[in-house]
């Protein structure tokens, strides 16, 4: 049997961190409002959305034709899910009845027979579900589910709930087992499918989940038999070869893959939904595949930033150890959906291996991709960047040296904003006799066994201080995540140090607790060097910096240009510059005595370059680009 641990629901947990809280109160204050701005049109300069005028005009409100990508209403859904935590995180009663209004829309639009496509309603309504691969049909629904289960939990309110439960008894009609075989274009149903069958308990979900993914691969000749020829018509903005069954991972049956291949967040978002399934239904062969495609991908395919696709050519993995710095991908929506998978893991099985990227993707994949002031996004992150290049020269379009206010797929930033409002969600879980804390994140946490207060400075001090006030007079254990870069650490309890059994990157500490008792893990945050696999051309005799969870890169504005004249010595010592809060919205940086390459104008030469000492420095890679355009690197010569 698989263990089952059950991750503790929002409203059990409440974020006090000092790092997270102010990002939680940025998304509250700023960001969920400029979202909803943007859906309604009413920011200057930014790309229109018309994501709600597309509403009214499903709804007969208003006469017009479609506007954006095909998947437009998703950003609603996206946004409705942030609103939901952002409720429960800091209620907003005017808010609540803004989102209230927009559901009524939503239910307004909604067709009788249960289907729900804005597009498709206004734009094509004979061409209904007659192209899976391009037109996203299933993928807006599976985020009108989340968004559906979340507002369902988090205000009591069942309207959009019953919106989602109608299109998904017409979905698992049409295509469930006595139905059409239906392979999913762009996987995200399966998750949604999964999050209703969480909240309702209503096993049809979790089976139609589990039907989608057994379909796929299974024909590999789907998508040429079953996509129309619709010659001009560009569904999802770029052409999409039904031959390529690596893009959409119908190559081979899911249980059968043993490699990443193909668009980025499909991939992961498929593999979120994997391990949901193999965990519900304790599926071995699900969760098999599972590990072998995580490890495929952490170990041969990820970027040290937790960034995952390596080519703007179809926001797709490439072959293992194709990682190339100037030219990554690396889509906001795959750091966020890498989150998602290593999440479903932990509950089938905590491990350190899916923590430790879980917190790598929370403090720099992800996070990377939003601006410090909440209103600009970042759709690619690259590792490095020259602004003579990047978005400019052939095979580089896709990166861009700062972010814009909005994207017209804007599929990242509502992504950005449900994850860091529904972050509780992530930090603790829970089996018959364990309580795990995954992250040393300061929270509150009521759990079946005690309620528990952890408090802690991280990222910058390596300190957390659990306070434990036990429901229960039977022994339990706490199991706490120490993050694999932590060479040692000491543990007390009640000032007293103990020796805890380490576990698969856990340690647990058993014992019948008392109100009150305490738990401090203290351990070093020294700055280390990072090298890279060989086999990773693009980082062949360079090295990166990290500290703690954070990955450091350098920028132009602090160590001039051109970047690729320096170089780190081995030897050079590696210091810290202590915290300081005015300083990129408060942070710790990085410096070492390094060399600056000096050159003549030739091209070529005969003589060897001179290098000059020149004091060199490393800030967070999330707060890059928050100072105008200027050069990047994260991996820098040694």
């Amino acid at each position: 049997m698989i263990d089952h641990i059950q991750a503790l629901s929002l409203r059990q947990v409440k974020v006090t961190d000092s790092f997270w809280s102010a990002r939680q109160q940025l998304i509250t204050d700023v960001t969920v409002p400029y979202m909803e701005k943007i859906l309604r049109d009413e920011v200057d300069g930014a790309e229109k959305s018309h994501a709600i005028h597309n509403f009214k005009m499903a709804a007969g409100d208003i006469q017009g034709e479609f506007y954006g990508m095909v998947f437009q209403d998703s950003d609603v859904y996206k946004w409705l899910e942030a609103v939901a935590y952002s409720l429960a995180v800091k209620p907003d009663q005017a808010l609540e009845t803004r989102a209230d209004e927009m559901i009524d829309l939503i239910a307004r639009a909604q067709q009788p027979d249960g289907y729900l496509n804005t597009y498709f309603i206004i734009q094509e309504p004979e061409n209904r579900w007659k192209n899976l691969l391009e037109c996203h049909e299933l993928y807006c629904a599976g985020h009108l589910f989340e968004a559906a289960a979340a507002y369902y939990e988090e205000t009591g309110k069942g309207k959009l709930l019953s919106v989602a439960e109608r299109f998904a008894s017409h979905i698992i009609d049409r295509f469930g087992v006595d139905g059409e075989v239906g392979v999913p274009g762009h996987q995200e149903v399966e998750i949604g499918l999964m999050r209703l069958y969480h909240t309702t308990g209503k096993q049809a979900y979790c089976d139609m989940a589990k039907r989608f993914l057994d379909v796929r691969g299974q024909d590999p000749d789907y998508f040429i038999v079953h996509t129309p020829p619709h010659p001009g018509r560009l569904y999802s903005g770029y052409d999409i070869n039904p031959d390529d069954t690596n893009y959409n991972q119908s190559f081979a049956p899911v249980r059968d893959q043993k490699e990443a291949r193909g668009h980025a967040v499909r991939c992961a978002y498929m593999l979120t939904a994997m391990a949901d399934v193999a965990g519900v239904t304790d599926d071995h062969e699900l969760k098999a595949a599972c590990e072998r495609l995580w490890s495929n991908i952490t170990e041969k395919q990820m970027y040290l930033t937790g960034a995952i696709g390596s080519t703007g050519h179809r926001e797709s993995f490439t072959v293992d150890f194709d990682l190339p710095n100037d030219m990554a991908y690396g889509e906001t929506c795959a750091s966020v959906a890498m989150a998602f998978f290593a999440q479903r893991m932990l509950n089938i099985q905590p491990k350190g291996q899916y923590a430790d990227v879980l917190e790598l993707e929370l403090y720099n994949g992800m996070l990377a991709g939003m601006q410090l002031d909440g209103q600009r996004y970042f759709y690619v992150n690259p590792l490095e960047v020259d602004p003579a290049v990047s978005g400019v020269i052939p095979g580089h379009e896709h990166v861009l040296c700062e972010r814009p206010k909005w994207h017209a797929c804007a599929c990242c930033p509502p992504n950005l904003a449900r994850l860091i409002t529904s972050l509780g969600k992530y930090l603790w879980s829970e089996s018959e006799d364990t309580i795990y804390s995954h992250l040393f994140v300061g929270s509150e946490a009521q759990t079946a066994h005690a309620g528990i207060t952890l408090s802690s400075e991280y990222p910058w001090q390596g300190k957390a201080l659990y306070t434990l006030h036990p429901h229960v007079d039977t022994a339990f254990s706490l199991a706490v995540h120490i993050p694999s870069y932590v060479p040692k650490f000491v543990a007390k309890i009640n000032g007293e140090c103990i020796d805890g059994a380490l576990r698969d990157g856990y340690l647990f500490i058993s014992r019948e607790w008392q109100d009150g008792d305490q738990v401090e893990i203290t351990f070093d945050l020294k700055p280390r060097r990072i090298y890279a696999n060989p086999q990773v051309r693009a980082d062949a005799g360079r090295v990166a910096l990290a500290r703690g969870p954070i990955v450091y890169c350098f920028e132009g504005v602090d160590n001039g240009q051109p970047l690729s004249a320096l170089r780190l010595p081995r030897t050079a010592q590696i210091e810290e510059v202590p915290y300081d809060a005015q300083f990129l919205g408060g942070a710790v940086s990085l410096t070492a005595q390094g060399l600056r390459e000096q050159w003549a104008e030739a091209l070529y030469s005969s003589v060897p370059s001179i290098e000059e000492e020149q004091k060199l420095q490393a800030i967070p890679y999330y707060a890059w680009s928050n100072r105008g355009e200027n050069q990047m690197c994260v991996w820098i010569r040694e």
